[in-house]
């Protein structure tokens, strides 16, 4: 018969606890360096982000007015003006939203709810996510040989539909890569309720499944465009002019846009063009938020339906 000394079991525990509160102690130490580390990594990239945005708003403030929204661009800094650019950049986010949204989502619905699971779609799956991370000139060459060349009689060379197309290709991978994981987020019991009560699997996919990931979808392809309107090395490829003197009317016109400019007036040796850059930099910073809020007032319309 053994007996247990009490003494030695009281030790033991106390031993134990002791451990079990230092390793606790440790990791809460850890915990709070991290949290620390975070937040201070936050907080510089918000001050940079401040400082940028001070100092463009100094700059360019004084220069905004009616007259520069409705300029064109001039030789001459004081009379120059962002119409031309202004009015192309949003014909090229207007077709790069019309052919890119629907393709893009199209094809993050099929790879994610009637692709079978094989080596031919995962093959798919790695390339698109490869995409995401191609630098924005080799689509510039690929939209210069594609849409500029080769479907010039479609697209009529390099015009508003050439870049707009060029720029579609540029984020699309990025709003199918967004459309699956928004699709993967939806529960797999809501695609067995509807299933159960006799509706197809797209009719379950249309009224059911995408509605609830469409606010995901929708984020993804607000990063898309934000990512669209900034872009200047494709534009440049595909043939963007940094002299517009006229207001592109329609898909087959020659174009300018805002960066196009803004690149444009900071490559001058004069100031004044300088101040110009960053007050063209301000109304494109207003173009961004407006279609960024247009965008999350629409997510909420869902999340609201939801």
């Amino acid at each position: 018969m053994t007996t247990t000394d009490p003494n030695l079991t009281e030790r033991s525990g106390t031993q134990a606890a002791g451990g079990f509160d230092v390793n606790l102690e440790k990791r809460y130490f850890y915990d709070r360096i991290f949290k620390i580390a975070a937040w201070t990594a936050t907080l510089i990239g918000l001050l940079v982000l401040a400082v940028l945005l001070i100092d463009t708003f100094v700059d360019g403030f004084p220069r905004l007015g009616w007259d520069f929204i409705t300029n064109f661009p001039s030789r001459r800094p004081e009379r120059a003006g962002v119409a031309s650019a202004l009015v192309g950049t949003v014909w090229l986010l207007s077709i790069t939203a019309l052919f890119a949204f629907p393709i893009g989502v199209g094809t993050g619905i099929f790879l994610q709810e009637f692709a079978t699971d094989n080596w031919f779609t995962r093959a798919i799956e790695i390339n698109i996510s490869n995409l995401a991370a191609v630098p924005s000139i080799i689509y510039g060459l690929l939209g210069l040989a594609m849409f500029v060349e080769v479907l010039s009689p479609i697209t009529g060379g390099r015009t508003l539909l050439s870049g707009g197309l060029t720029l579609a290709l540029l984020i699309l991978p990025v709003i199918i890569v967004a459309t699956r994981e928004a699709l993967k987020a939806v529960p797999d019991s809501l695609r067995m309720a509807g299933m159960a009560l006799g509706s197809t699997r797209w009719q379950t996919v249309w009224a059911h499944v995408l509605p609830q990931a469409m606010p995901g979808i929708l984020t993804g392809t607000i990063l898309a465009l934000s990512r669209a309107i900034g872009e200047t090395a494709p534009l440049i490829v595909i043939g963007a002019q940094t002299f517009v003197a006229f207001m592109p009317n329609s898909w087959y016109s020659s174009f300018s846009a805002m960066p196009i400019q803004i690149f444009n007036w900071t490559s001058r040796p004069q100031a004044e063009f300088h101040t110009n850059a960053a007050a063209g930099s301000i109304v494109l910073l207003v173009v961004l938020l407006m279609m960024n809020a247009t965008a999350i007032y629409l997510r909420n319309r869902f999340q609201r339906a939801r």
